[in-house]
């Protein structure tokens, strides 16, 4: 069964576990390869800030992904957590 409440992992978690840790690579050689500063890596990785377009294309290149990746992961990340606590009703047919 798919949980329907669950909010979907931060992009930076799948960066962190999928990539870095499994390519034995840390924060600060991976901000270095890619010409970024440290903080954006180590904000990422600590669900302090999203993925942008740049940084999509960015990991995507260093990681042999794609950057709609990395995009899809942010979008799904964001509608989940905007999510409104109460559904609005759908508009009725006039006439």
């Amino acid at each position: 069964m798919i949980p329907e409440n669950r909010i979907p992992t931060h992009p930076g978690l799948t960066l962190s576990q999928e990539f870095l840790v499994p390519l034995g690579i840390s924060q600060v050689a991976f901000a270095a390869h890619l010409g970024v500063p440290v903080q954006r890596i180590n904000e990422l990785v600590r669900a302090k800030r999203g993925i942008t377009p740049q940084t999509a294309w960015l990991l995507s290149q260093a990681l042999d992904t794609t950057p709609e990746l990395w995009i899809n992961l942010q979008a799904a990340y964001d509608l989940a957590r905007s999510r409104p606590p109460a559904p609005v009703a759908p508009l009725a047919e006039v006439g």
